[in-house]
Parts: C-alpha cells; structure tokens; sequence
C-alpha cells in the first residue's frame, strides 16, 4: 500500500499534476521520490483576466509557477517583449515571475494600461498564462449642469435623471437627502438599473429641495454628487389659486382635477424590446410604470414558467432577477402593470449566448518512453468556439516538429513518445464572447525502479486472518513486481495469494507457519530492485471461561469470571460492561485481574454483564446475565417516613446568602436520601411556603442564596423511600437589604387594539422580584426604521400602558424597564409590536371565474398590495350567491355564501353550485381587523346538468286494459327538459319479468294514458326526465289493471308486440257451466299460493321478486360511481335497482322524495370546513341559511328516492 507522508506546499502541486495523468504510469506520493523526478512548469498563480488597479497603489501583476527544474519568467507587453530590467519602476520578485510597478514613488498607473502574458520556462517546456489586461480605476468629477426645478401636479409621473459619470469600474448609484439619508422607496416611488429615480404618480410629500444622486466608486473608495434636485408638487386647489392670482383671467387648471389614470410604461420604452446575457451571469430585467393608483408589476414567460429557484424579484416586482442563466432562458419575457383602470405590457426578447466553457479540459500526462497517450480538449460556447494549439507558447503550426505527435482537431496523439516529447502545451478555446486558456505538459519518464516501502517493515497478523503485505514502487516504464518467500527463496504462485496492482501481497488466511521474511522485487528495463519484510503470525485470543448466568438475593455478593488465553507477545486488556454501557461508579464494583465481584446487590444491578477482551490486533467478547431476587423473609422491621429535622441555625448572614444547618431526626429504618429547603416571604407573602433547593441525604449544611428586600424564614423537609417528614420548626427570620431589580419584566407585547394606539403588555415583577420598595417600569417606544427618539414614561407597578396617536399598523421597538426606589434593573432587550390595524382600504382586482363542471368552479384574484391591507394579512373570503335559475327565470331570496382562504392565496375552488344557474361573486381581502371592500360583482353561469327525479309519478284510472299516468316535474330540473322515458315490463304469477317496453314523452306533457294493455296483469313502470346533457335518476312504480266484469265467452292469450299491448275477445262465456267451474279451481289455487306464501314470509324467507329482478336487470341502468373522487351532482345507487325488498308505496300511490342528507356545510368542520384536494383550494366555509319559497325550492341537496312496491293484490 502507498504510505502518506507530509509534504510541503511545492510538493504539493507537484502531487496534484502528476496524479492528472491519462495513463497506466501512477506517481505515489512520496516526498523524496517527488524531489527528484523532472516537471515542465505549471502555472500555479495568476491574476484574473480583466484586472482593475487602484491608480495611487503599487502595482501587482501575479505569475506564480511550479516545476523541476525551477522555471525561469519573461513577460510579454500588447504582444511584445516586456524588458523588465529597462523600466526602473518594475521589479519581478525573487524565484517568482510577479511583477511589481512602484507608483507610489512617482509611477503613474495610466502610463502601465496594457495586455500582459506571463512565460514559465524550463528545460521540459513553457507555460504561459491568460491574456491579463492592465486598466486602472477612474473616479471622474460630475459635470458641471444647471438643474432646473421640477414642478409637477399631483398625481402626475416623474423621472429624476442621474446620469452618473462613466467610471471604471462603473459606480453603485443611491439617492439620499441632505442629512446623507437614503430617501425612502416604495411601489409608488424607486431606483431603476440606470441609476434614475421614477415617480409612478407624485403625491405632495414629495415635495422636497434635496433629491442628491450619489456615485460610490469602490476601487478608489470615493463618492462623488451630483447637484441637488428640486421637486414642488402642486395640488389642484393651490395650483388654480397660484395661477388665478397670476392670471385673472385664465383658469388653466380648473377643470382638471387629479384623475386616476391606467398604467403606462416609464421603462423601457415601446411594446418590445430586446436583450442579451451570456450563460452564468445574472439576467436583470425592468419594467417601471406610470399610473394612478400606482400599478403592481407582475411577471410571465410566454410559452413556459419562470425557472424555480433562481428566480427572484427586486425593487417590489418591478426587476425580474433570474441567477445563473443558460441557453434554456432564451425567450419572451412580458411583464404587465396594472390598476384598477387597465393594463400595460411590454415584451422582452432575452437571447442567451455563452462565452466558452470546458466540457473537457486538457489534463497532464506522464508516460513512459515508447507509450501513447492523448490531450483532449472540448468546450462549449454560443457561438460555438475555436479550438487552437499551441506547443511551449507558440502556435502548434510554428512550433518545432515532434514525429510522435499528430493534431487532430482538439485532440493531440501521441504515439511512441521519447523524452524529447515532453513539453507544455495550451489549448485556446475562444469565440466573440471571450476565451479559455489551459495548460496541460506531456511529461515522459526514464526512471528505474524504486521501492518506497521502508526495508524489513513488520507485519503482524492473527492466525486464520488476511495478510497484507505491501510494496509501494514507481518506475517508468512500469516496473513488474514479484514475491519471493524468504530472500532466496522461490517465487510466489498459487491461489492461496492474491497480487494487488499497486504491488501488495495478500494471503488471504495466514496460518502460524506463514511466519517468516517476505521478498519484493520491482524490475524494468533500466534496473531491477528489492526489499524484504517480516510477517509473525499470532494465536488468537480466546475466553477459556466465560461468565455464567447468577440469581443473587438482594444485599447478596456476586462474581463474574472471565480467563483468557492469548500470544504471550501480545498484552491484553479487559473492559467490563453492564448493558452495553460503562459500569457505574460504585465502589461496590470491584474488578479483579479476571473477574468482577459487585458486593452488596441491590435491584438496580439487573442487567447483562460483558467481558471484553482487547489486543492490539484482535478482539473477543462473552456475556451473562445477573437476576436479582428478594432475600428471604426476615421478622418484620417498620419502615416509616422519617422525622423531622430540628436545630435549624441561620451562620454567615450575607446580602445574598447565609448559611443553614440542622439536625436530621429519625430516619426509621429507611435511610434519609435528601433534605428540602422551602422559604416564607414574610414581607410579600407571608404564610406561603416556597421551594428554594434539595440537598443529598448525607448533608446537614447548605449555603443558600438570597434576593433582595425579603423577609426570609426556612424550614427542613426530610425525604426517605417511605415519603417525607413533616416540616421542621421555622429558623429565624432574615430582612435582606433592598436593590435595584436584577431583571426586568417578561412578556412585553405590543399590539394595537384601535387604529391609532399602540397598546404595551407585560408581565409584572412579582413581590420578592422587585428587589425594594417602590416598584414602578419604565415604558419607551418608538417607531422601527426611523431615527426618532425613543419616548418613555414611568408607570405605576401596572401591566399595561396605552400609546394614543399612533399612524396605522407600523411597527414599532419596545422596551420595559423596571426600577425601584434604589435604581434601575439592567437594560431591558426590545422587542417589535405593531400599532393597531384598520379596516383594508382596497379590493382585489382581476376577479375571474373558470367554471368546471355544472357544480363546481375556480375562481381567481390578484393580490392587494401589502401597504393597503393595513394590518396583518390573514386570507381572502369569496362571497357568492344565486342569482336565478337559469331553467325557471324566477329570482329567489338571496343566500350568500362565503369562503374564507387563509394567507395569501389567490384562488381556489367554490363547490355545491347548482346547475344551470346564474351566480354572482365578488372578493374582499381580511386582516385581523375585518373585511376590506368587495371587488366588483363577477357574474357567472353553471352549465346544464342531468335532472332530478320527476317529484312523483301516481296512476290512476285502472280499467280492464289501460292505465292513466301522472307525474310531477323534477324538482331540480337542472337545464331545459327535452323529454321524459316511460320504460315498463309485465310481472306474471311467478314472478317473471316480461318484455321490456320504452316510450319518449314530449317535456311539456303531465300524464298519459296507456292502452291496449292486458287486463289484468301486473306491470312494473320505470320513469325519468331528460335534458340535453342525459337522463336523470327514475322513480318507479308498479300497478294492475283490473278484471272484466262483464260476461265473457272466452280468453284468447294476448299477445305484446315491440311497443303496443293488444287484447282480443270473444263470445261472453260467463254464464257457461265450465267456466265457472274452472274459475273456481283456478280462486282456489290463487288462495293456497297465498297461504303458502304468507307461511313462507312469516318464516323469513325471501321475496323472490328479487332474485327475478337480478336476472333481468334493466341493461341501461348504471349506477355512478361514488369514489372518483370529483364534485358531480349527487346520485344514489339504490335509485337505479328496478324492485328491492321491503319497500312500500304510500297509500296514494306517490312517490314522494326524502331529503338528502348531503350538503354544502360537510366538506368543512361544522360551519367551516376545508378541502385539500390539490392545494387549490385550502379554505373556511360558511353558510347564512335562509328559507325560500316554495316556487324556487332549489337546493344544493339531492333526493334519495325511495324504491316502492305494492303487496300482492
């Protein structure tokens, strides 16, 4: 294995470049070995590309550079030889090739601008360095300009040119006043990236005669500033007083008040625009607007999401900040002002290039004589860049041929190299946006062998174990490593050893007789070497006995044995454990040479007990666990609480502490574990008893420590396993003298319970806290983030003070400060309360609703600006009402809605609409105060949905072979009926479902009469509406038509065709013999069925009918799926089973509905609920439930039908 050894910092590099090599040839790092192998130069230091230098400072052009030999340095000027030694100004410092220009003794820095290189040369190569461009830092004067003064009416826009002077680098632009105070920015009022100031609409309190554009250049450390700027806003009134004082007879103004105006852009300029930014940078984009009232910026990617992550927003929204930017930013950026008047935008066409970048940069190759070997060197860039070679500095085409050496495009091969081949070569990668320098050296080695393992090294392993004996060389070309056993013994060969590429020997289970001396031998063809080492295999470490599981009786003594056996060579050591951890810190834990006695068990000492054994080089562990029992019964000794201590002597009164002693009492066969102290405050509170401290049993002496101003007394409690004693007898009393407080109140809070005050909470220092007599606070405030003075007042020892007078909702510092007769407590910390909130004064704007579905629909807002909300933003409520059914045309009493989104979400989801219905919404912004002004009504419709059940079905009028039907209109009709579907089916005598029949009824009709049925028969009737968007639940019914009364001389079978029921008679037979006859069989077959069933009903046995239905299923009748999980109109899944046990039909053959029990309030926690489905729609629902009249009778609910059946006739 490679041992590591420090090195130095030269070495250091020297490791780093020969590690980078593309080749079989590996260097280990080794310090002798690196001081003499031979390294073309690398440039380790330089200064940046683009240097800017301070012109009253020395110069320092930097070109650091490594290699063996050391390299010699030469510089080049704008392309030409730089003779250093004609310039007295410049020096190069020793064994470095950095440049020194002195100008702070009369050089002058602008005499010295240039493009420099930097050349690294020794006899393996030259490397040289990036182009570095010399150019000093200007600080110029502004120019000298007449400012004229700004007037401006209010409301109206305004630019306050900067147009710092052109710098090098160019300068930090910020605006402050006079009193060198940065002039406060806001949405209405801000900085642009050109350094000028933007007014969006000028209000009066902007009015000022110092408006100071600053320019910091920061390499000279200087500030330069431009004239002040005058601004005068006139307000309409003043201004048609000023000009009618001026000019009696025009009155320019005076029909022109201050009008909010919609948003026009200030910057850029135009409706496009374009920009370019190369890869990496930061891309900055702006957009400043114009308007009343001041407009909110907001920001878009057309065709695609502004990236996450790295993107930000600066100088509220109005700069678009994108970090580290690539190819896949290039696009349309539009951003959009708006107010509450309209809407500007302007497009931005950003083109991302990007200078070159390294995919694959060339890295060093040591190679021995006769290899091959490649630089490679790939980048990437828009334009895609130039590849170009260059060999010790000088063009690759120019330089000196080497016949082992073949450009191809940005790969160099090398075949066969000889040590003539080394060299540095640097690849240039370049296009119009900048370049990239690299140089890599092809270094080749003719070295013999060396084995870095130090001779005769000592292995020591344990038997049955891996081996690993190593054999760290170098040699170029590669050397061939071979072990022999002993040193002139026979090679090594076989599977029981494994040769490591890096030379180390492995024997994968060493035994005792593989003790001995090992041979490593490195050899190539410029030399042969070797080195031996030494392996001692050990015997293992064993536990020859091992401790065993023990149940010891409480107070008992225990043992744990634990002999070993282990080479006499090695010195073990023991460790003992109890459950994995240390043993405790008793000294009834005796450890012994081999064992561990714990004397005096108690409870506590269950557990696991481990012996570890430990060597040098191996390790070996055994376990037992200890049981502890109860000892066995012994006469009955009483235990009890002990008594109380007596005595008690107050010793070495001091300000702050005294000291207490006592006598214990009898402790009652249980021995005393603690005492506690307690106090009484006889000045405060006397006659409550404090706890102050506990001490260990075995203490009678305690030195206490005191506050100030209390009238103490203490008192001793004994504590035992039984319980405690009753307090001792007081000791004397001790007055300490008074103090100033040592803190200060906790708690303080400030939160303003009106809109202008600000209400300061805390929590009072308790009695024995004031430290003395008079306890009072000071209060002090004062607003954050403007330099007042802190205003203060002394209070009474209260807990609230109200500030009166207070602007709305800003924060201010706060501080409590308690003091008493003596003094003050120590400096209080402050803390940030906000004066009190008001009502929001704006709504939000671009209300828009996307419907979804006939029951549920998104609604979407933008959010008020912060500064509006006057108070802490709590969430948005939506309120939203029907207006009218769209179907009916008939306006019903209003039911407001209301939907409250918490934070500052701008939509969410409004479920339970009704469908085909028109609905109005508006959205009002809240704070802790309450709601601001809605936004203006947002109308709404619900698209058409299938209708409810029709509100009942009733037949009537049985005759031998018709049916008159009537029926209700769905309560809900949900759209425009377009029909209703009568399906119905004849049931025989057993049960059997008949031939399923349809017909379609025009929308406007009420009932129908059916004909040409079979007289009597049992026929099941299935019956639902219909609007454009499909068929609604059905209500079902079943009835019978009657028997002929008259005479009648025979039956012939009907017969029914597709859609029509048909009956034909013959002669009356009803006074025929036979037939009497066999209508009296056939009532006495109908009277035995019934008993039958009856008997069977009785027994609880199934109504077959049912088990009929299942068989002959109406195939058009589908149930809708309950789980997946969308806002549909409600279904039932019984309403679509043609017959079910046990239902019954009222007496007047209605079917009537049963409210449903869903309803808009479930999905919210009672009266507020949430969803949270998608995250869309996180929010409080609240309902004001009001009755409607009967007409309208249009809910969120859905009917469950009831399916009904009538009994045998």
């Amino acid at each position: 294995m490679m041992k590591k050894r420090s090195i130095s910092a030269s070495k250091a590099s020297l490791v780093l470049f020969l590690c980078q090599m593309i080749s079989a040839l590996d260097v280990p790092l080794d310090s002798k070995l690196l001081e003499e192998l031979s390294q073309p130069p690398t440039i380790t230091q330089q200064s940046p590309k683009d240097y800017i230098v301070d012109p009253r400072e020395n110069i320092v052009i930097q070109c650091e550079a490594k290699g063996k030999p050391p390299p010699s340095f030469s510089w080049t000027r704008n392309g030409t030889h730089f003779d250093i030694d004609k310039d007295a100004q410049v020096t190069m410092k020793p064994n470095s090739g950095t440049l020194v220009v002195n100008i702070m003794n009369g050089g002058k820095a602008e005499a010295y601008e240039g493009v420099y290189q930097c050349t690294a040369r020794n006899e393996r190569g030259a490397a040289i360095s990036n182009n570095i461009v010399i150019r000093p830092s200007r600080s110029p004067l502004w120019t000298k300009e007449k400012l004229e003064p700004n007037h401006v009416r209010e409301g109206d826009s305004l630019v306050l040119h900067c147009r710092p002077p052109v710098g090098l680098p160019p300068p930090i632009i910020f605006w402050m006043d006079n009193a060198f105070q940065r002039l406060p920015q806001s949405e209405r009022v801000s900085q642009g990236l050109n350094g000028d100031l933007y007014f969006s609409n000028v209000q009066p309190e902007d009015t000022r005669e110092d408006y100071i554009c600053y320019a910091r250049f920061n390499h000279t450390q200087t500030i330069q500033q431009k004239q002040p700027i005058s601004v005068k806003v006139f307000s309409m009134d003043s201004l048609n007083d000023t000009i009618a004082a001026n000019l009696s007879d025009t009155d320019i103004y005076g029909a022109k008040p201050v009008t909010e105006r919609q948003p026009i852009l200030l910057t850029p300029t135009g409706s496009t625009s374009t920009k370019v930014e190369l890869r990496g940078n930061v891309l900055l984009l702006e957009c400043i607007a114009a308007g009343l009232p001041t407009p909110v910026i907001r920001w878009i990617k057309e065709g695609g999401e502004l990236p996450a992550n790295r993107t930000f927003f600066e100088n509220f929204k109005k700069t678009l900040k994108i970090t580290d930017v690539s190819e896949a930013d290039s696009g349309n950026y539009k951003c959009i002002a708006r107010n509450i008047l309209g809407s500007a935008h302007h497009v931005i066409s950003v083109t991302v290039k990007a200078a070159p970048y390294w995919i694959t940069a060339p890295r060093n190759l040591v190679l021995s004589p006769g290899e091959d070997g490649t630089l490679i060197c790939r980048a990437n860039g828009n334009p895609k860049p130039n590849i170009s070679w260059l060999a010790n500095g000088v063009p690759i085409s120019i330089a000196p041929e080497d016949p082992s050496r073949k450009v191809d495009g940005d790969t160099i091969i090398f075949s066969h190299v000889q040590e003539r081949s080394s060299a540095v070569y640097q690849c240039n990668a370049s296009n119009e946006y900048g370049y990239l320098l690299a140089n890599a050296f092809v270094n080749v080695l003719a070295e013999p062998p060396r084995i870095l393992t130090p001779a005769n090294k000592l292995y020591q392993v344990i038997a049955d174990s891996p081996a690993l004996l190593d054999c760290a060389y170098f040699g170029s070309p590669k050397p061939e490593i071979e072990w022999f056993r002993g040193v002139k013994g026979s090679i090594l060969r076989g599977s029981e050893y494994i040769f490591h590429d890096n030379g180390t020997l492995e024997i994968p289970v060493a035994q005792k007789d593989s003790t001995g001396t090992y041979t490593c031998v490195a050899r190539n063809e410029l030399g042969k070497i070797q080195n031996e080492v030494q392996l001692e295999v050990k015997d293992p470490t064993m536990i020859i006995k091992q401790p065993e599981y023990k149940v010891i009786q409480r107070y008992g003594q225990v043992s744990f044995e634990c002999i070993i056996k282990h080479d006499t060579t090695l010195l073990p050591t023991i460790i003992w454990l109890k459950d994995n951890g240390e043993l405790p810190d008793d000294e009834r834990f005796l450890v012994g040479k081999d064992n561990l006695t714990i004397m005096n068990v108690t409870d506590k000492d269950d557990g696991t007990y481990t012996c570890i054994v430990n060597t040098t080089l191996d390790s070996v562990s055994a376990s037992a666990v200890l049981t502890v029992v109860a000892a066995p019964p012994t006469p009955a000794i009483i235990y009890a609480r002990p008594n109380p201590p007596f005595d008690l002597e107050l010793t070495g009164q001091l300000e702050r502490s005294v000291e207490l002693s006592w006598i214990p009492g009898d402790e009652n066969n249980s021995p005393i574990t603690s005492f506690v102290i307690e106090y009484e405050d006889g000045l405060h509170e006397p006659g409550v008893w404090h706890y102050q401290t506990e001490v260990p049993g075995t203490q009678t002496t305690v030195q206490l420590k005191l506050s100030p101003y209390v009238n103490y007394s203490f008192r001793v409690i004994a504590v035992n396993e039984i319980g405690r004693s009753q307090p001792s007898e007081p000791s004397e009393q001790y007055l300490t003298k008074s103090a100033n407080p040592d803190e200060n109140p906790s708690n303080v809070q400030g939160i303003g319970s009106e809109p202008d005050n600000l209400v300061i909470t805390w929590e009072s220092l308790k009695g024995f806290q004031s430290n003395g007599p008079g306890l009072q606070y000071k209060v002090s405030w004062r607003q954050k983030d403007v330099d007042d003075e802190w205003t203060s007042v002394i209070v009474a020892n209260v807990s609230k003070y109200i500030v009166s007078g207070t602007p709305t909702f800003v924060p201010y510092e706060i501080k409590v400060q308690a003091l008493n007769d003596l003094g003050y407590a120590p400096e209080p910390s402050e803390v940030i309360g906000h004066s009190g909130e008001d009502l929001p004064m704006v709504a939000p704007g671009n209300v828009q609703v996307h419907v979804i579905n006939s029951t549920l629909a998104k609604v979407h807002w933008d959010p008020v600006p912060l500064k509006t909300v006057r108070g802490h933003l709590q969430g948005y409520k939506v309120y939203y009402w029907k207006v009218q059914s769209l179907s009916r045309r008939s306006r019903r009493h209003v039911e407001k809605k209301i939907l409250t989104f918490r934070g500052n979400k701008t939509f969410g989801m409004l479920p339970g609409l009704e469908p085909y219905s028109s609905y109005k919404l508006n959205v009002r912004v809240v704070n802790g105060k309450g709601e601001g002004p809605a936004s203006p009504d947002k109308v709404f419709k619900t698209p058409e949905g299938v209708p409810s059940s029709p509100s009942f079905l009733k037949i009537t009028n049985p005759t031998l072979d018709s049916l008159t039907l009537e029926w209700g209109l769905p309560t809900h009709p949900n759209g425009i009926l377009t029909s209703y579907i009568l399906k119905f089916q004849p049931i025989n005598n057993t049960h059997e479902l008949g031939p399923l029949v349809e017909i379609r009824i025009p929308a406007n009709e009420s009932s129908l009469i059916l004909k040409n049925l079979n007289y009597s028969t049992r026929y099941k009737f299935y019956f639902n509406a219909q609007t454009s968007v499909g068929s609604g639940s059905q209500i079902t019914e079943e009835a019978v038509t009657i028997m002929d009364e008259g005479k009648m001389a025979g039956i012939l079978r009907p017969a029914v065709g597709a859609g029509k029921a048909m009956a034909s008679r013959q002669v009356d037979i009803a006074t025929q013999g036979w037939f009497i006859g066999l209508m009296c069989a056939v009532a006495l077959l109908i009277l035995i069925l019934l008993i039958v069933c009856f008997i069977r009903r009785n027994k609880g046995g199934k109504y077959p009918v049912k088990e009929k239905e299942d068989a002959h299923a109406d195939p058009e009748i589908q149930p809708m799926k309950e789980d997946d999980g969308t806002f549909g109109e409600y279904s039932d899944a019984e309403d679509h089973k043609p017959l079910k046990k046990g239902s019954r039909t009222p007496s007047d053959r209605t079917v009537k509905k049963e409210d449903s029990d869903d309803s808009l309030v479930d999905y919210g926690e009672g009266v507020n609920g949430q969803f949270n489905e998608d995250g869309s729609f996180i929010g409080q629902y609240s309902g004001k439930k009001e009755k409607e009249p009967a007409e309208g009778n249009e809910s969120s609910e859905a009917p469950s039908p009831v399916n009904a059946m009538n009994s045998f006739v």
